[in-house]
C-alpha cells in the first residue's frame, strides 16, 4: 500500500514574490530607457505599471529609493560637461551640458506617460512621493523631476472643459461625491439637487485620462449674492428659474487628484466657467463666491496664545467659542459677533504668510482678480464651517472688466482689493 505523503507544516511567509515584483519593476525601467523602449506599442511600460501597482508600501519605498539612487544625474559626466562649457561656451557644449544635467528618470517618466493609463500611473507615483517626503527627504529630487514632467503633461492648453450634469456617466458622478472638499455631498439625491436646472457644475479633464476629473466647481444660479450656505446646499431648496437669475454663485471648488497638489488648475477652471455662463446666460450680471475662510480659527487661536496686550481677552473669546452650541444662544452670539467680525475682516485684509494673505482661499481668489466684497456672520453653521472659521464665509466678486487690473494689483503688491466698508471696519483691529 502506498504510504500517504506527509506535507510539512506551513512555514513563515515567503517574501520572494514581492522582491521579484520589485526586480521586475526596476528591470522594466532599465529596459524602457533602452532603445527597446522607443518601439511603438511596446509592452514594457505596461509591464512596469502592473509590477508597480502590485507593490506593497515597503516595495514602493524601495522603488522610490532606486529612482533616487540609480536613475539620477551622472555627477562625473555633469562635472565634465560643465568644465567643457566653461572652457568653450559654444552652443554645442551648452546643449551637452543641458542634456547631461537631466536625470534619466525624467525620460523614464515621459516614456511611462506614453503608455495606456500611464498618466494616471505618474499621478499616483507623485501622490505616494508627497506622502513620504517628510520621512524620506532623499525622494525630493525624484518628486521634483516628476513634477516637471507632469507640468508639461497637464499644460492648460491641453485640458478639456466639460459641464457635468445628471446624464454624465455614473463613475464620474461618484467621483464628485468622493472628492467634494467644501460641502459634503451626502447621497445621490443631494447630488441630483446640485445638478438641477438652477445649478451648474464644471470640471477639467486631461484627454489621456478621460474618466478622472482633475478639479470641479459647483455653481448656483441665484437672484442676488447669497450670504448663507444653507440655501445653496439644502437638497430641499426650491428650484429657481435659471432665466430669472442675475447672479452666478460659486460655492465649492474641489481638487480630485492628490498627486497633482500644487498645480494651478482652479484659475483656468473659473475663467472658463465664467466665460461659458456669460455666453449661455447673458442676463447674468454678477459672478461671486460664497467661500470658506479655513485659516481664521487657527490664526485667532495662535494670536490668543501670544504673550501680548489683548491676548488674554482673545484667549477668553476663543474659550467661549469652544463651548458646544454657542451659536444657538442669540444674546451670546450677538455679543460675539461684535468682537469677531472686525477680527475676521482684519485677518483677511492684513494677516500675511510672507507677502501674501495668510488665508489660502483668499490667496486663490485675489490672485485670479476677485474683490473681497463681504464677510458673512454665521453663514456656514455646519460642523466643518464652525470648526474652521466659527461659521464665517466671504463673498468674493469677479467682475470681468476689472479682472486684469485686479490681477496686476495683486501680482505687484499682494494687496487685497476690497470695499471701503470693510476697510473702515478693519480699522478697529490692530494687527
Amino acid at each position: 500500500m502506498t504510504k500517504a505523503k506527509v506535507h510539512p507544516p506551513p512555514g513563515p511567509p515567503v517574501w520572494r514574490p514581492a522582491l521579484a515584483r520589485l526586480d521586475d519593476c526596476l528591470r522594466g525601467c532599465r529596459e524602457l530607457l533602452s532603445n527597446r523602449g522607443l518601439a511603438p506599442g511596446s509592452r514594457i511600460a505596461r509591464n512596469i505599471s502592473e509590477a508597480y501597482r502590485s507593490l506593497d508600501p515597503a516595495g514602493r519605498a524601495s522603488f522610490f529609493d532606486a529612482l533616487a539612487r540609480e536613475f539620477s544625474v551622472a555627477t562625473d559626466a555633469l562635472v565634465a560637461a560643465a568644465a567643457e562649457y566653461c572652457a568653450n561656451q559654444s552652443d554645442i557644449n551648452f546643449l551637452k551640458l543641458r542634456t547631461t544635467s537631466e536625470a534619466p528618470r525624467q525620460e523614464l517618466f515621459r516614456r511611462l506617460n506614453a503608455a495606456p493609463q500611464g498618466t494616471g500611473l505618474l499621478v499616483d507615483i507623485r501622490h505616494r512621493l508627497l506622502e513620504g517626503l517628510q520621512t524620506c527627504p532623499s525622494w525630493a529630487p525624484v518628486e521634483a523631476d516628476l513634477s516637471e514632467v507632469l507640468r508639461a503633461v497637464f499644460n492648460r492648453g491641453l485640458l478639456e472643459f466639460q459641464q457635468i450634469d445628471w446624464e454624465t456617466p455614473a463613475p464620474i458622478l461618484e467621483k464628485l461625491i468622493e472628492h467634494e472638499a467644501v460641502h459634503e455631498i451626502h447621497d445621490w439625491s443631494d447630488l441630483r439637487r446640485r445638478l438641477d436646472a438652477d445649478r451648474r457644475c464644471y470640471a477639467l479633464f486631461h484627454p489621456s485620462w478621460p474618466g478622472e476629473p482633475l478639479i470641479f466647481t459647483e455653481v448656483a444660479l441665484t437672484l442676488g449674492v447669497p450670504s448663507k450656505v444653507e440655501m445653496l446646499v439644502n437638497p430641499g431648496a426650491p428650484v429657481l428659474d435659471a432665466g430669472a437669475c442675475r447672479s452666478a454663485t460659486f460655492y465649492s471648488i474641489s481638487n480630485c487628484q492628490p498627486g497633482l497638489r500644487g498645480f494651478a488648475f482652479g484659475n483656468a477652471l473659473l475663467g472658463r466657467a465664467i466665460e461659458t455662463l456669460r455666453i449661455q446666460l447673458p442676463r447674468l450680471t454678477m459672478f461671486a463666491t460664497v467661500s470658506p475662510i479655513p485659516g481664521f480659527r487657527s490664526w485667532l487661536s495662535r494670536r490668543a496664545g501670544h504673550p501680548s496686550n489683548g491676548a488674554r481677552d482673545l484667549a477668553t473669546l476663543v474659550a467661549r467659542l469652544a463651548e458646544p452650541g454657542w451659536h444657538t444662544d442669540q444674546a451670546a452670539a450677538a455679543q460675539l459677533k461684535a468682537q469677531l467680525v472686525p477680527l475676521c475682516v482684519g485677518y483677511l485684509l492684513y494677516a500675511k504668510e510672507g507677502r501674501e494673505p495668510a488665508d489660502p482661499v483668499a490667496r486663490f481668489h485675489l490672485a485670479n482678480g476677485a474683490r473681497l466684497q463681504r464677510v458673512n456672520w454665521l453663514s456656514d453653521v455646519s460642523h466643518r464651517g464652525l470648526d474652521r472659521s466659527f461659521g464665517f464665509t466671504a463673498n468674493y466678486v469677479y467682475q470681468p472688466a476689472n479682472l486684469p487690473r485686479n490681477c496686476e494689483t495683486y501680482r505687484t503688491s499682494s494687496s487685497v482689493v476690497t470695499t471701503r466698508q470693510l476697510e473702515r471696519l478693519s480699522k478697529r483691529l490692530e494687527l
